[in-house]
């Protein structure tokens, strides 16, 4: 019998055929749809039974993604444990069937040769190999930076090692590179056989192992040409007791706490003089104080030939930026005098281009003779330091204490173009200048608070509310958020979905005030389709009796701050208790097109400051860089007598 197992909102996409905005939609408009039977409020999870049974009486008999609809029923048909060995039998059937040397045989294999028969064997054992990866949260190594690894090994290597395998992306980017033979290792048995099946399709000359390739190494003796490896982080138990006499500790037994610097070891330890490892470390293994000795062996047996920081976001789920390691095992000539030191941590864009690059050169330039490293320095981005410089009490590898901050970009040019920008502002600034006439004396204009326009219908006040324990949002998770930050910070929507009770999204002409403010602030809405956060209002007026210009300017008024609680430096609005003059619909234009006037002075003024600021900042460093000097003939920069 099958067991019910939990589907996510995401399953529940996919097996509609759907984006996930639409399973909001549903959860919030079908009162049948199914409730929740685990996860949390925010990720909750779903009978897959009963979701079945839904989305067949829902989605009006049209067809549906077959792929899903096997995938989830394989979960339900068996033992969670058993679905490693399931998935893997059902590879080594579609092995055998590319080749014409399979029949099926039972349900199960019926239904994966039908699958395969529509996407070919090989799509189809990756789509189930990918559905189980994750399913089970598996950590894999992004392709971007998959590639760079194996880009950074010289040449085509012919025999490759990954000694902590896992899924197989490091192998498999390497095999996209070259043809060489792949040997892998993982710790779960399960995961080393989907790996060899997986890569048995692309490739015939793989050889994948279970087991602990510290304390029982499967390739014992083995000389490869290259290893690639994303080994395990902070894994206190790699077995300090068990190994602490073995041979392949040449640089210095690894401190318990550097399980990192064991994988550093254990990589050089089966390679053929001459040949690399790219290994990816985490920033703590660069300075950790208990590495130190064994990161100066590196340095000075010429081991260790660059470190490539890279951007924090390049390997998800971590919170830091990583680090890739490239070692070379020494042979008989001379230690280089140079390690490559890159920064790809701030940019640029495309950080493995950036990476790649800076190595090349650096190789280039020894192998021309320029002198070790020379050519692979880039101001800002890579230098090639002298191994003397990183051998001090610390031996701290981290590239961007070697790389000086430079302006990214500056040139004299730059700077010229940033004092005729200024000038330019500054003319758009003093055009928009308002002119000023005194208003006639004894004016009456009756105020009415914002809660009897309402009440009068000419606007409805809306607010956002967190969701409360036990509840779920009612906001897709892939919608734009608008939060109060945003609002004073004058930028677009950069907020997610995470908790909010309510989809009140924004529509051209609202008018959006913060609940908390240093003095008063209200933006009219020019596009649209943003969800409000919380800790705002929205203010939606007709336009046809109200003109949302002309409310956002009275809202802004100083005037209005007696009726808002006071605290401290800040004021806490009640929107509902500010007041707004009546007037008819033709003068409250008049007044909307004044206060847009004042806004748009205002913006000129925000970039006069900006650009002034960054003028100062870029004429600074040319001074201090030697890029420019002050001109005499320029008043501007004469001393005043």
């Amino acid at each position: 019998m099958d067991r019910d197992v939990q589907v996510t909102a995401a399953d529940i996409a996919r097996l509609g055929d759907v984006g996930r905005a639409a399973v909001s939609n549903w959860r919030r408009r079908h009162e049948d749809f199914p409730q929740p039977v685990g996860g949390t409020a925010t990720s909750p999870t779903f009978s897959l039974s009963e979701i079945k049974d839904w989305l067949r009486a829902h989605t009006e008999a049209r067809p549906l993604p077959r792929r899903e609809w096997f995938w989830q029923e394989l979960r339900a048909g068996v033992p969670e444990e058993e679905l490693p060995a399931l998935i893997a039998d059902l590879g080594s059937f579609l092995l055998r069937a590319r080749g014409g040397g399979a029949r099926p045989e039972g349900e199960v294999q019926r239904g994966v040769a039908e699958l395969a028969a529509e996407h070919g064997p090989e799509e189809t054992f990756h789509f189930l190999y990918e559905r189980y990866a994750e399913s089970q949260r598996a950590s894999l190594t992004p392709k971007p930076v998959a590639d760079l690894m194996a880009a950074l090994l010289p040449g085509a290597p012919r025999r490759v090692l990954d000694p902590a395998c896992g899924w197989g992306m490091l192998l498999r980017a390497v095999r996209e590179r070259s043809g060489g033979q792949l040997l892998g290792q993982d710790l779960s048995e399960a995961t080393a056989r989907l790996t060899a099946i997986s890569l048995a399709f692309d490739s015939g000359d793989a050889d994948i192992r279970a087991g602990d390739a510290l304390r029982a190494d499967a390739f014992p003796g083995a000389a490869v040409d290259a290893v690639v490896c994303n080994p395990p982080f902070n894994d206190r138990n790699w077995g300090y007791e068990e190994l602490t006499a073995d041979a392949r500790w040449e640089y210095g037994l690894p401190p318990r706490t550097e399980p990192e610097l064991a994988w550093v070891q254990h990589a050089l330890a089966h390679l053929v003089p001459g040949g690399f490892a790219v290994l990816l470390m985490p920033p703590a293994a660069a300075g950790r104080r208990s590495g130190r000795r064994i990161r100066a062996q590196l340095l000075r047996r010429g081991a260790l030939r660059a470190v490539i920081a890279l951007p924090v976001g390049s390997v998800p789920n971590m919170s830091v930026g990583l680090t890739l390691w490239v070692l070379r095992r020494p042979g008989e000539t001379p230690p280089p005098g140079h390690v490559l030191m890159v920064d790809t941590s701030a940019g640029p864009d495309d950080f493995a281009g950036a990476a790649l690059a800076a190595w090349e050169r650096f190789r280039r330039g020894e192998s021309d003779g320029q002198g070790e490293g020379e050519g692979g320095d880039e101001p800002g981005v890579s230098r090639a330091v002298p191994v003397i410089d990183l051998l001090n009490d610390e031996v701290d590898l981290l590239p961007g204490r070697y790389l000086p901050a430079t302006p990214t970009g500056l040139s004299p040019e730059r700077i010229v173009r940033s004092r005729d920008r200024l000038h330019e502002t500054l003319a758009d600034t003093l055009a928009l200048l308002p002119g000023i006439e005194l208003a006639p004396a004894g004016r009456d204009r009756p105020l009415v608070p914002v809660a009897e326009l309402e009440r009068r219908n000419l606007l409805t006040v809306h607010q956002q509310a967190p969701v409360r324990p036990g509840e779920t949002s009612g906001v897709p998770g892939d919608a734009s958020v608008l939060t109060a930050e945003d609002v004073v910070r004058h930028r677009p929507a950069t907020g997610r979905a995470a908790s909010l009770r309510k989809e009140i999204r924004t529509r051209p002409g609202d008018v959006v005030v913060p609940q908390v403010v240093r003095k008063p602030m209200a933006t009219v809405v020019s596009d649209g389709g943003d969800v409000i956060g919380t800790q705002l209002h929205l203010l939606r007026p007709d336009p046809e009796r109200l003109d949302p210009h002309f409310l956002a300017g009275f809202l802004t008024a100083q005037g209005n701050l007696r009726h808002y609680a006071s605290m401290s430096s800040t004021h806490r609005v009640d929107v509902r208790r500010a007041e707004i003059p009546l007037l008819p619909i033709e003068e409250q234009r008049a007044y909307g097109r004044a206060f847009r006037h004042l806004q748009t002075l205002t913006e000129s003024l925000r970039q006069l400051a900006e650009h002034g600021a960054d003028l100062v900042q870029d004429t600074l460093d040319g001074l201090t860089g030697g890029l420019v000097l002050l001109s005499a003939d320029d008043p501007a920069w004469r001393e005043s007598e």
